[in-house]
């Protein structure tokens, strides 16, 4: 009896993509970083964002300060909010960016928007506010320009997140598995392509006519957006060494869940495609 075949829940474009960031996550093969504009290290600068500062609340206060231990290391930390984010691309990059900013209308698309324009602007190492730091070495990321990120892949047969264990060994694949890159660390010299195209990106998104409301979050300026940058770019003929995928992520740095902020809009998968109310403003990453 022929058995029904499962629909692909991305399309024909979506695959490709997908199985194209598939290869490179699993491909394990180190290689010699080949070009000079990206053999300058990155600067010791960790950057963090959290939308009013005012009312930080203290679980994410403990993530954030989980990373203060790196400037006994020479290591910089800067935090940023909506009002220092907003005068940073004003001054670095000008109005069109400001107004892109602008129209970012949850604070998690105003951290992705920023951290792109600051990596851009400065290099650097971009990490989301609710991320905790477990104290492992990373002097090795800044030792080179290139862009490091954390691979993701999400199974849509069980609505679960694939553990790297399984989804980075080299043939790992279900028919529905989608496989991407988190926003979560951003680290890149300035002027690096991809994050040069994150932001093009990004720009351009916020600056179409939303006919049909607001536009949604993770294709916006998330890692739908990183991803779909990183695709392009080296389908147009940048060296795949100008980036680095890193694999064990999760033993430098994880994404805490249990945050009360996670409980109400400032989570953005609760206020995804919906107006952001002043009056429950009360911050997020």
């Amino acid at each position: 009896m022929n058995q029904a075949v499962e629909a692909d829940p991305l399309g024909p474009a979506e695959r490709a993509r997908s199985n194209f960031i598939r290869d490179i996550v699993q491909c394990r093969n180190g290689s010699t970083l080949a070009s000079t504009t990206l053999s300058s290290p990155i600067p010791k600068r960790i950057v963090q964002f959290w939308n009013d500062l005012r009312h930080l609340p203290g679980d994410v206060k403990a993530c954030m300060d989980s990373w203060k231990r790196l400037e006994r290391f020479g290591f910089e930390l800067e935090v940023f909010d909506e009002s220092s984010a907003r005068a940073f691309i004003r001054s670095r990059l000008g109005d069109r960016h400001e107004k892109a900013f602008d129209r970012c209308y949850h604070p998690s698309m105003m951290s992705d928007y920023f951290r792109y324009s600051y990596v851009f602007v400065e290099g650097g190492f971009y990490i989301d506010a609710d991320d905790v730091y477990h104290g492992t070495p990373i002097d090795q990321l800044f030792a080179d320009g290139r862009l490091k990120l954390q691979p993701f892949c999400y199974d849509v047969a069980t609505s679960q997140m694939v553990a790297p264990s399984i989804f980075t060994e080299p043939g790992a694949n279900q028919p529905g598995w989608i496989f991407y890159f988190n926003t979560t660390p951003l680290i890149a010299s300035r002027h690096h392509p991809i994050v040069e195209r994150a932001l093009l990106n990004a720009t351009l998104s916020l600056e179409m006519e939303q006919a049909r409301g607001l536009p949604e979050v993770q294709a916006t300026t998330g890692p739908g957006n990183l991803t779909r940058s990183v695709f392009e770019v080296l389908n147009e003929g940048c060296s795949p060494d100008a980036m680095m995928v890193a694999h064990d992520w999760e033993l430098t740095s994880t994404s805490q869940w249990s945050l009360s902020y996670r409980n109400d809009s400032r989570n953005w998968r609760l206020s995804n495609q919906q107006a952001y109310r002043a009056s429950s403003l009360l911050g997020a990453q």
